[in-house]
């Protein structure tokens, strides 16, 4: 070997060495600050214990924040979601790639076992639940959201759409309708608002603001002569900044932090706010009557307004008792066991069930939910 070889050899190996270190004390550096972060101190606080050593419940913490917290794992996140994004057209295992930038959760396309017999028991579940509040002196209004991917099929352009999720909106209206509960139909509403302009987003799986009005609207003229209180003097206000909209599958595909020319351009909002009118007389607080109506439901109803559309469009002040994530009846079990139902039942309550729910299999916390009724 010459010398300028040798020379080139070495400096080669201490460049590769160098790279080494480097790479050691950045993963180091990763490991430690992923420890010593908020999420995982409290992951591992309660297992820094003997017992937890010895049953690996410790080494499981200790893995669990490495997969999760480690500083670098959001750009690692965004890389692969670009990556997939761009090359596969793909939205990774829990989004769907339509057209014109349009996403859909794959929970909304896939088939489930024993999805008839689900929906079957859950029907059987609603009708239990309005035999018992009309014994109360208290109305029942069940309202089905359609999914995304059938409000917008136009979209869907080859993304694959299981022919039971196809078929699921009209099987579960049908099993309501043999347990003799009429739902409202928000579907006719929502496909006119959606020709019209739009009811979904195209990067989130709920509706967008005039959606949630189309549905909101369809609500009330089904409920043109429930017996309660109505007013006038509630207002909608349009903030003047538009920004974007909450995106939740962008969110699921890694592509909420990267530019918009890697992804799906965000929807885009004026944020939407409904103020009810103020309450007469000058009375103290606790002399103000409860509300007439309620809402249980999913994230349908927390999102985009839902609840102020749907008090602007009833007249009346609605007491909301909905929840993001609450399902089929996560909601509607907490707010039936709750005080305020207890102390303020109602005259109406209005839940809002998501058609991609209905066909799951049940949780046992669902099942003790239709066996209390």
């Amino acid at each position: 070997m010459t010398e300028s070889s040798w020379k080139h050899a070495r400096t080669a190996a201490m460049l590769q060495g160098a790279a080494a270190v480097l790479l050691l004390g950045l993963g180091a550096w990763q490991g430690v600050a992923a420890i010593a972060s908020t999420p995982g101190e409290q992951r591992l606080r309660p297992n820094l214990n003997l017992e937890a050593f010895l049953s690996g419940k410790l080494t499981g913490a200790v893995n669990h924040v490495m997969a999760h917290q480690l500083p670098a794992d959001p750009l690692l996140r965004a890389a692969g979601g670009v990556f997939r994004y761009n090359l596969f057209h793909s939205g990774g295992p829990q989004v769907r790639v339509g057209c014109n930038e349009t996403l859909f959760l794959t929970e909304e396309l896939r088939p489930w076992p024993g999805a008839e017999a689900a929906m079957a028991e859950r029907a059987q579940g609603v009708r239990r639940v309005r035999e018992a509040l009309a014994a109360q002196g208290i109305q029942l209004a069940v309202a089905i959201v359609p999914d995304k991917a059938r409000v917008k099929s136009a979209e869907l352009c080859g993304a694959p759409w299981s022919a039971q999720a196809m078929a699921r909106y009209d099987a579960f209206i049908g099993a309501l309708r043999g347990q003799g509960v009429e739902p409202i139909a928000l579907l006719p509403a929502l496909l006119a608002q959606e020709a019209a302009g739009g009811a979904y987003w195209r990067t989130d799986t709920h509706w967008n603001q005039e959606g949630a009005k189309a549905a909101a609207a369809a609500i009330a003229e089904a409920l043109a002569g429930a017996p309660f209180t109505r007013s006038e003097g509630f207002r909608t206000v349009r903030a003047a900044e538009e920004t974007d909209g909450p995106g939740d599958l962008l969110r699921l595909t890694s592509l909420d932090r990267v530019p918009n020319a890697l992804r799906p351009a965000p929807d885009r909002q004026h944020v939407e706010t409904t103020e009810a009118p103020e309450a007469g007389g000058g009375g103290l607080l606790d002399e103000t009557p409860a509300p007439e109506v309620a809402l249980v439901g999913s994230s349908y109803s927390v999102n985009a307004n839902f609840v102020g559309a749907l008090q602007e469009a009833l007249r009346s002040v609605v007491f909301s008792a909905a929840t993001a994530g609450g399902g089929f009846a996560g909601s509607a079990a907490a707010y039936f066991a709750g005080e305020t139902f207890r102390e303020s039942p109602p005259k109406l309550v209005v839940w809002e069930i998501p058609e991609r729910v209905v066909g799951q299999p049940l949780t046992q916390a669902e099942r003790d939910f239709i066996g209390r009724w």
